[in-house]
């Protein structure tokens, strides 16, 4: 696979013409981001360019690709397993030509998976990224952009109660996709549940390290989680050398989260 050259990078790195993350909801929330180890930093940086049509985006030690409804950030770090080794088995893209991108993928050595009509009676594929990173894609030839970010997917036997765990803490409804009635929506992504028939493991150090949620007023939403009990991996902090205020939960199937403010100026 050819390697960008710098000034195409600098170029994208500079665009502001890229979308945002979505609207957040009237209580101030929004989808942010999934967070990957990756042994190769400058490959992954390749790929979510060249084929996501991704800007790099790069804050003190804090690297991400931005994307239509959330970003991609990366740290560079071996991961420990697998994504679909966890219960956060894999993340999706719309694409609007299916057989456009995976020509374009297949070219470049890449991994295909499974084509098959997905829940939503459109065609869908699943890709492998490098570090064992699974993707859904699902074609829609509607879509205003060549590509944007759709639904993350847990696999749990405890899907149903980890449904009902997501919708009471963020406020959020139930609300099906296709024939997946076990969905919710959070604004820029579908959160989808599903079953497995074996324990699956918790995210961190993972493939997929961690999933991100965006909010207006981060501070108020960790108060209301501490007068509610919830127990913080992180406490609410402000971190100015990359514009983000944090903090961590972790939910109880074992997905890390980070709750964030100021990634939508990414």
């Amino acid at each position: 696979m050819k390697r960008l050259p710098i000034f195409i990078l600098l170029l994208l790195f500079a665009s502001t013409t890229q979308a945002q993350l979505a609207t957040p909801n009237p209580a101030g929330l929004t989808y942010g981001h999934v967070h990957l180890n990756v042994s190769d930093m400058e490959l992954h940086k390749q790929i979510w360019v060249e084929h996501f049509n991704g800007v790099v985006v790069e804050k003190g030690p804090l690297t991400a690709i931005r994307l239509p409804n959330m970003l991609v950030a990366l740290t560079a770090r071996e991961p420990t397993m697998a994504m679909q080794e966890t219960v956060m088995d894999h993340f999706g893209f719309k694409v609007r030509d299916m057989d456009a991108f995976l020509e374009k993928w297949r070219a470049a050595g890449l991994e295909v998976g499974r084509v098959f009509i997905g829940a939503e009676g459109q065609t869908n594929a699943y890709i492998m990224l490098p570090d064992k990173v699974y993707v859904e894609m699902q074609e829609d030839q509607g879509l205003s952009t060549e590509i944007s970010g759709y639904h993350i997917h847990f696999i749990t036997p405890d899907y149903e109660e980890l449904l009902a765990w997501y919708t009471d803490i963020f406020s959020l409804e139930v609300r099906p996709r296709g024939s997946i009635a076990t969905t919710t929506n959070a604004p820029g992504m579908n959160i989808s549940f599903g079953n497995s028939n074996s324990a699956r493991l918790p995210t961190r150090g993972a493939a997929l390290d961690h999933i991100g949620f965006e909010f207006d007023d981060l501070e108020a939403f960790c108060k209301k989680l501490e007068a509610r009990g919830i127990e913080f991996d992180v406490p609410y902090r402000d971190i100015p050398a990359i514009g983000l205020k944090i903090a961590f939960i972790t939910d109880p199937s074992g997905v890390y989260i980070e709750l964030t403010q100021g990634y939508d100026e990414f």
